[in-house]
This record gives structure tokens, sequence and C-alpha cells, in this order.
């Protein structure tokens, strides 16, 4: 069965296609079809977010799509920047290093530990556009200086203390065994197995 993974971020769709290798799916990105849709993401949840995405990509394709909406959320910030996540610096053509600098000066102030988590969710579009919904989360604390060169946006600041490592300190193999994304994705393979007659 063709797999459409709907997402335009690099990164995110590195993890996924390391995250789901094993399997027998044959997996296609936007760029292999022709595929640059502008997406708003404007939901009020993950969810939302995710749904308009695997939609977008299915319409457009036919195929069964696997979108994902993630995001990190700080306790002290009332789980900002969650949904905004990948849009929290205003500065136009923001980086990741920017929106990690302003996450820390926002801050700076509060007490530590910053107790945080990582969210995703998967949405499956089916061949007909039935939807299928799965989630994943991964707890942690923000520290306050950037260690490890490994992964995107906000891992290299996303300590997980029990390994006393960043997620950016990770291996993309160890990385993809605990990460929110990975847990989503492979809450999905049940779904995608099912779909595809496995």
């Amino acid at each position: 069965m063709q797999v459409l993974i709907a997402s335009g971020n690099p990164g995110k769709l590195r993890e996924i296609q390391e995250i789901l290798a094993d399997e027998s799916f044959h997996w296609l990105l936007p760029q292999d079809l022709g595929l640059d849709l502008k997406v708003v993401e404007d939901g009020q949840t993950y969810a939302e977010n995710a749904v308009k995405k695997a939609l977008a990509y299915w319409r457009a394709s036919g195929l069964v799509t696997l979108a994902d909406d993630s995001g990190l959320e700080v306790d002290v910030l009332g789980g900002a920047p969650g949904l905004h996540s990948a849009r929290y610096s205003p500065l136009p053509g923001a980086t990741d290093a920017d929106r990690r600098a302003l996450l820390l000066a926002n801050l700076r102030g509060f007490p530590r530990p910053w107790r945080a988590h990582f969210h995703c969710t998967v949405a499956i579009a089916g061949p007909d556009g039935t939807l299928y919904l799965t989630e994943g989360d991964c707890p942690g604390e923000i520290v306050p200086e950037e260690r490890g060169t490994n992964g995107f946006g906000y891992d290299p600041i996303f300590l997980l203390p029990e390994r006393g490592l960043t997620m950016a300190e990770l291996s993309s193999a160890e990385k993809n065994q605990i990460s929110h994304r990975a847990l989503a994705v492979r809450a999905a393979l049940p779904i995608l197995r099912r779909l595809g007659g496995g």
C-alpha cells in the first residue's frame, strides 16, 4: 500500500521515515507527487491541525495519508508555545534557534525546573477519507543552555531527566524509541496495517 507522509518539514519527514523504516508500505513524500500544499494550521487543537493536513493531502493525492501536528508545552508558561511551537517567534523568517532563544528569554525569572512535555497527534486519512487519530507524549524539562546537535526544533533545550541528556544528545535511533512523534506514529501502525489488508 502506498502511504503519503503529509509534511514539508525535512526534520519531521526524516524522523517519520526512520520510525517506519521496517514497515513494508511504499512511503511517498509530497515532493514525489509534485505537491506543495499550503495548509493553514489555524485549528484550536493538535488534532484539528493534523486532520486539516491529512485531508488536504488525501484530497490532492487520493492516497492513504499520514499527517501530524506537534508542539512543546511548558508548564510555567501555561502550555505555551503549544500549538504555535513552529510559529512561536514573531520574527519573519525565524529559525529554530530564534524560537529557542525566545522561549528561554520568556522563562527567565521562573524558578527551575521548567517542566515541559512534547505532544504529537497523528491523523490518518484512509482510502475513503475516513479519519483515524493517535497520540504520543514525552515528558521532560527545559534547560537554559543548548546541548547536542542531533534533532531539530526545541530538541537541544529539552532534557530527559531520567537519562540526563537532551533530545538533541540522543542518537536518532534512541530518539525514535521514546519521542512523542515515535509514540504517536507507532500507535498508528496497526491502523495502517489494517488499511493495507495486513
